[in-house]
């Protein structure tokens, strides 16, 4: 193995970028099928009469799109998102109450004003029963990272009469330009089960 490298053996770098295309390929597509398997690694094992070439494909694969097993498993993998997402990132972790609120892409980021910027993909927001308990508003990417909103949970419905006309259009474009790209951590599984029988989820 180490002469056919030193040899620069194109043969031996395309099949092991083949190798490594098509194992990516299964961990992240077969989550996505069936929400009940998760992926660690992908071995493949090849001989040519000369040696054998065992190829590791070590992901964490954390995709919030899959499933878990152990003590989440009963659960499905938008609850699972939800509560690691406010586990993570909820201002009030004492809360009686985890409500999701699914708003589809073109929704007012305000929408209480009508020169307010529209969401550009869905979003969703986790929010407490009280006001005190604060709110995230998120998207997705389906690798593990939420994009984050740096939205209120309530807009002021009483503006100044002097205030720039332009004034929430330009907020709003803002946010959007401006949002957080983070890494959700698995968190605690114990955790993770308090919030989810918390949760109750709007717009679907």
């Amino acid at each position: 193995m180490d002469e056919k490298f030193k040899n620069g053996h194109v043969k031996v770098y395309e099949e092991i970028e083949t190798m490594n295309e098509m194992a990516k390929k299964i961990m992240d597509e077969l989550p996505q099928i069936e929400e009940d398997i998760h992926i660690d690694s992908v071995n493949w094992v090849s001989y040519d009469g000369e040696f054998s070439v065992l190829l590791i494909q070590d992901f964490e694969n954390r995709d919030l799109k899959a499933g878990d097993k152990g003590d989440l498993s009963g659960y499905t993998p938008k609850q699972i998102e939800y509560a690691r997402v406010w586990l993570l990132l909820g201002p009030n972790q004492e809360i009686d109450e985890l409500n999701a609120h699914l708003i589809p892409a073109g929704t007012p980021i305000n929408p209480n004003d009508d020169t307010s910027a529209n969401y550009p993909e869905d979003v969703i927001q986790l929010a407490g029963s009280r006001l005190v308990d604060g709110s995230v508003t998120y998207s997705g990417n389906g690798d593990g990272t939420i994009n984050v909103y740096n939205v209120p949970l309530r807009w002021e419905t009483n503006v100044p009469d002097d205030l720039d006309e332009n004034y929430m259009k330009k907020l709003t474009e803002s946010i959007i330009e401006n949002t957080e790209l983070v890494y959700v951590d698995p968190g605690d599984d114990e955790k993770i089960t308090e919030l989810i029988k918390l949760q109750k989820v709007q717009g679907e």
